[in-house]
């Protein structure tokens, strides 16, 4: 049965990770998948997530199954973390929150919901966007359709397609939104752009999705939230997926969620029953260990306290790389203004280059970017940078 079947392409990101594991070159790079670096260039376990788990071993007394919606302490945690203790959404109890593995399961559950509760609507996706993003919705049976929002000219938003787009989409349609961290450009909204959105998201009643992946990358925890609580306005409707595995380091632990923002708190309890249905269709209920790392500092003063620093080191550092590429372009006399880089914000960037010079510096130097030039400035490393600009200058031809 199986024989007339040809292998599947390999995914864009993951696929380039495992041809750079297999490449022999000694100074090899990999700027492709989004995971954080230090200087040394390993992915570390961050000091308060290690006093965490410490904790949770020593009380821990069963591995029993969580709630189909996850732990209440998680869920209670991550509402706050998202629009602050004081918030309206918070207080008046019109968001439901369930547990779910990564930011990627919390947007294939909201998939799930969609399809369900409205099918037919179609999701509206940045153009460009995270890759995985397409496969998620459709896979759920969902129709995409595509905004502007890269000015390539400029390296910036191209605001007024944008919004131009928006107010064209249909009544009942989802949007889905970046909310920092713009994954793969690193070009984030204004404040200011985020209300102008917010205004034409509510005129013509459209459903917003969004992927808050990376809060606390940006400018700080509390400032990356203003286009979720630009949204979040009193009786507005939406769904965020947000992710742990960046600003906690706890990628292999799977940790995310999905809250569902309703008009009221007996909206937002039917909206959680159809999200808790999804789920048990899709993986029953969820792992324990990350949410539980979570829960456990996010709940106590101290360690959230060392946790927020240590997420200002980690953005702080992806900042100093960012300047340090900028810089030393320059230095290997490379013409092309790279300047932009360094305005920009996250992981990621959109370098310019094209599937050609990804290509040449993938064989030569063993340089590994993803196809459509973005790279990964959080798995650059003082030690590393200037082998990395001058491949780039030499690719270039200065």
């Amino acid at each position: 049965m199986f024989e007339q079947f040809t292998p599947a392409p390999p995914d864009a990101i993951l696929g380039l990770t495992e041809a750079f594991k297999k490449d022999p070159n000694p100074r090899k790079i990999n700027l492709g998948v989004g995971v954080y670096k230090d200087e040394a260039g390993n992915t570390p376990v961050l000091r308060s997530v290690r006093k965490a788990e410490e904790r949770i071993l020593q009380a821990e007394k069963t591995k029993t199954y969580l709630p189909i919606e996850g732990s209440p302490a998680y869920t209670a945690a991550t509402q706050t973390l998202l629009f602050g203790a004081e918030h309206e959404v918070v207080q008046s109890q019109r968001a439901a929150t369930a547990q779910a593995p990564g930011g990627t399961g919390a947007l294939r559950v909201a998939a799930d919901l969609i399809h369900k509760l409205m099918p037919g609507t179609r999701v509206w996706l940045s153009n460009p966007t995270w890759p995985n993003h397409p496969g998620i919705f459709q896979a759920a049976g969902l129709p995409i359709g595509t905004y502007p929002y890269f000015d390539a000219t400029t390296n910036g938003v191209a605001f007024d397609a944008m919004l131009g787009a928006l107010a064209e989409i249909p009544s009942g349609d989802a949007v889905l939104l970046h909310v920092c961290c713009h994954n793969p450009t690193g070009v984030d909204l204004t404040r200011e752009q985020w209300h102008a959105v917010a205004d034409v998201v509510a005129e013509r009643g459209l459903l917003p999705i969004l992927d808050f992946a990376y809060q606390g990358f940006a400018n700080g925890l509390a400032e990356d939230a203003v286009g979720l609580l630009e949204l979040a306005r009193p009786g507005a409707e939406l769904l965020v997926a947000n992710s742990y595995s960046k600003n906690f380091g706890l990628y292999a632990e799977r940790a995310g969620a999905l809250t569902v923002v309703a008009k009221d708190a007996q909206g937002a309890e039917t909206m959680l029953s159809h999200v808790k249905q999804a789920i048990r269709a899709n993986f029953s209920n969820p792992p324990v260990h990350g949410g539980a790392i979570v829960s456990t500092i996010l709940n106590d003063p101290a360690l959230r306290r060392e946790w927020e620093d240590e997420v200002a080191e980690m953005r702080d550092r992806i900042n100093a790389m960012r300047h340090l590429f900028v810089e030393t372009l320059n230095e290997k006399g490379v013409q092309r203004d790279f300047s932009f880089i360094a305005r920009q914000r996250g992981m990621f960037s959109f370098s310019g280059l094209t599937p050609e010079q990804v290509k040449a510096l993938r064989d030569q130097y063993a340089i590994y970017i993803v196809g459509s030039g973005r790279i990964s400035v959080a798995g650059m490393t003082s030690d590393s940078m200037d082998y990395l600009c001058a491949a780039i200058a030499d690719v270039l031809g200065k």
